[in-house]
């Protein structure tokens, strides 16, 4: 049952652990993007370096200006009429992990459209990571039974919660957004 799992998960994320749960895109790990200890754990999960960043996913656009110094009204409209997921890199992130950052101090971030992802971020009150479900340099699990048994055991919660489905997620699109509004696509 839906709200059990978000229960499950919302336990996890509130004591620092790592899960594994489906979103808009891909499995994803996920932990409170405000817990630098968690956050490492992730990196060590995927035994990658610490200069990689991370998306954050929030349940609504209204908390974006929690995460940036600024949002460009630009960011409001694409977000609106976005047909596929989408993920915004500003400028100027604040109010998070410090190796959530990317080094030029500016933060990827999707507004989640999966009902999973939008209750649990708002159960939970804060963002959380989201990062594929793989050991760094192994292609992404497109499917949940394509996710390796060796992330499956680091994680503190596996998401019991559309396991099943076989519809291919790919990767969202990223944009980065320049202070002014101006934008450039990073993934198609």
């Amino acid at each position: 049952m839906l709200k059990t799992e978000i229960e499950k998960a919302l336990a996890v994320l509130k004591n620092g652990g790592v899960i594994l749960y489906p979103t808009d895109t891909v499995w994803g790990l996920g932990c409170d993007a405000t817990n630098e200890e968690a956050v490492a754990k992730i990196n060590e999960i995927k035994g990658r370096t610490t200069d990689k960043s991370f998306i954050i996913l929030l349940d609504t656009d209204a908390k974006l200006q929690s995460y940036v110094n600024e949002v460009p009204d630009v960011a409001y409209d694409l977000i609106e009429y976005a047909e596929n997921p989408l993920t915004l890199v500003f400028p100027g992130a604040k109010n998070l992990a410090k190796n959530v950052i990317n080094a030029d101090g500016s933060v990827g971030i999707r507004i989640a459209k999966h009902n999973f992802c939008q209750q649990l971020i708002q159960r939970f009150r804060k963002p959380i990571t989201s990062t594929s479900a793989n050991i760094s340099g192994v292609p992404t699990p497109m499917l949940f039974d394509e996710i390796s048994d060796e992330i499956k055991n680091a994680v503190d919660h596996v998401v019991d919660w559309e396991q099943e489905l076989r519809t291919n997620k790919k990767p969202s699109t990223i944009m980065k957004l320049a202070p002014g509004g101006q934008f450039s696509f990073i993934r198609r």
